[in-house]
């Protein structure tokens, strides 16, 4: 026990005194179990947070747009999607997606960010290209403004295909029509071993990548995500780590026009999962636990690259998302207004937040809060 603490304290110094964390000592850290080692990792975490980005927690107003729950592929941790037919079904059209938009406006949002099943009949004139170009168009006349944060690598890849175009002429035509960046999600565990058998009809992790890449180089920029807690290993997460670190390393060190803004970890929810899953895993909600410990170690090992974290309240519930923002998180996220994929999993965390929520849960730490834009760069308000 001597050599292992005397290791960890080893491990956190270096990660003190600014030296990048490798994979090793990132996966020891994931494995430890003593809660004094723990709070160790968790008060690192905490203070290398305030070293990179200081105290203030930051938030976003927006609303989440899901327009389609129609999808062609049958992932083994998704709830949300529906086959046409199916009871259930639904595919938005533009005067409701605009209805929406309106009403997220009036509340102060400053970004809509929309996602959908990938939905084959979704096409204008044969194209999935022009019908993913008019929904961007139709909001961007009404709502100039508006960041639109849309279409993850895996619509982008379903477009590409469709209309059998590559993807630098997918991700130039929807920037063209107004598209301000891009959700890092479809991403889950960026391991092949594992996507084979959560999601074995997405895209791999070398396309994923290559997606991502080109979004920077093209001058759009991303999120990232992890999907955790299921049958992931702590090697297979912190090479999921690994790849968003080297991403971001090659937009910086390039110069690309674009970059990742932020990371959050989305732990997997059971309750109404497809039963293949949800059996292999046997637990219905997150382990704040487990979640926590990977935030703090997600924090140290991702360092100066990608220095916004976020939790997702919708599947920790506030409450959790609020401890993560002592465990190295400096976001808490958006209003959202509206959630259906993670909430028809079962999650309990609501789909709705009121920005006066958000800030009681920050200042309940101490924390100042600040409203933010979605790529970072203009700080809205601020509250001490």
């Amino acid at each position: 026990m001597v050599d292992q603490i005397k290791t960890i304290k080893t491990i956190l110094e270096d990660v003190e005194n600014d030296r990048e964390l490798s994979e090793s000592d990132a996966v020891t850290l994931l494995y430890q179990t003593d809660e004094n080692i723990i709070n160790q990792i968790r008060q690192t975490a905490d203070k290398l947070r305030q070293k990179q980005v200081g105290n203030t927690v930051t938030y976003i107003i927006n609303r989440n747009i899901n327009f389609t729950n129609i999808c062609e592929q049958h992932c083994n941790f998704c709830a949300f999607r529906r086959d046409a037919e199916d009871e259930g079904a639904f595919w938005l059209n533009i005067e409701q997606i605009i209805e929406k938009a309106t009403d997220a406006v009036k509340k102060g949002a400053t970004e809509i960010c929309m996602q959908g099943g990938l939905n084959p009949e979704a096409k204008i004139q044969g194209s999935s290209l022009q019908y993913y170009q008019q929904l961007i168009i139709n909001l961007k006349k009404v709502f100039p403004n508006l960041h639109l944060h849309a279409f993850s690598p895996q619509e982008i890849q379903f477009i590409a295909r469709e209309d059998n175009l590559n993807y630098t002429e997918v991700i130039m035509a929807l920037k063209k029509a107004g598209l301000g960046s891009i959700p890092g999600t479809a991403a889950e565990v960026l391991d092949d071993q594992v996507r084979r058998i959560i999601c074995p009809e997405k895209i791999n992790t070398q396309t994923w990548l290559e997606i991502i890449g080109l979004a920077h180089s093209l001058g759009l920029y991303t999120t990232s995500t992890l999907l955790s807690g299921h049958i992931e290993t702590p090697e297979q997460q912190i090479q999921h780590l690994t790849h968003l670190r080297n991403l971001q390393k090659t937009a910086i060190q390039k110069n690309y026009p674009a970059r990742i803004t932020e990371f959050i970890i989305l732990p997997f929810v059971g309750k109404d999962a497809p039963l293949a899953l949800r059996n292999r895993v046997k637990r219905d909600q997150p382990s704040l636990k487990n979640t926590l410990l990977l935030t703090a170690v997600s924090r140290l090992f991702l360092g100066k690259w990608i220095p916004n974290h976020q939790p997702s309240w919708v599947k920790l519930g506030l409450n959790g998302a609020t401890e993560a923002l002592q465990w190295g998180c400096n976001d808490i996220g958006g209003t959202l207004m509206e959630e259906h994929i993670t909430t028809m999993a079962g999650a309990m965390g609501g789909t709705c937040m009121e920005v006066e929520t958000l800030q009681q849960a920050i200042a309940s730490l101490n924390r100042p809060y600040q409203q933010r834009s979605t790529l970072y760069d203009s700080l809205l308000t601020s509250k001490s």
